[in-house]
């Protein structure tokens, strides 16, 4: 997939403006917050959530899961197990970090005087449950599709008029 830095930039910004756009409005019906917040809000809750995942995918989550997940695979030759250990390794993570950046948010709005540790395992399960088949199913075959056939193909066309 992504062979440069620049299209590994690229790749990210495409799977986080997919992920983030399906988990937000995930967690809003979880929670209860679609027709009660404004949106102004909702967009600006989103932007500030994109942001946050964008630079854990570029700075943490994603160098670590491609570790993680190149150490796992690294006696096979199937490179389809390798995406998907990826994608796992990185469902996991962003769940983990996303979910900590939900309870922040919430307990900022509101109120709770429940356990903080049991809150957050009951939103990375919700969180993992949905994201995982959103990665594996929908949103990584997708982004992949779109990658390859416009930033590859616009980058080989590219390439090819430089060498006439």
């Amino acid at each position: 997939m992504p062979t440069t830095k620049k299209e590994s930039i690229q790749f990210g910004f495409m799977m986080c403006l997919g992920m983030v756009t399906v988990m937000t409005l995930y967690n809003y019906y979880l929670n209860g917050t679609i027709g009660k917040m404004t949106f102004i809000e909702g967009i600006s809750d989103f932007f500030i959530g994109f942001i946050i995942a964008f630079i854990l995918d570029l700075v943490i989550v994603g160098p670590n899961a491609k570790k993680i997940a190149l150490k796992i695979t690294a006696n096979t030759t199937n490179r389809l197990y390798t995406v998907l250990a990826i994608s796992t390794c990185m469902v996991i993570g962003m769940a983990f970090f996303m979910s900590i950046y939900g309870i922040v948010t919430t307990n900022l709005h509101n109120d709770y005087t429940s356990s903080i540790m049991t809150d957050y395992l009951s939103v990375f399960g919700k969180n993992f449950i949905m994201a995982l088949p959103l990665q594996l199913i929908i949103m990584g075959p997708l982004v992949r599709f779109i990658f390859t056939k416009y930033i590859k193909s616009n980058k080989n066309e590219y390439e090819n008029l430089e060498e006439m």
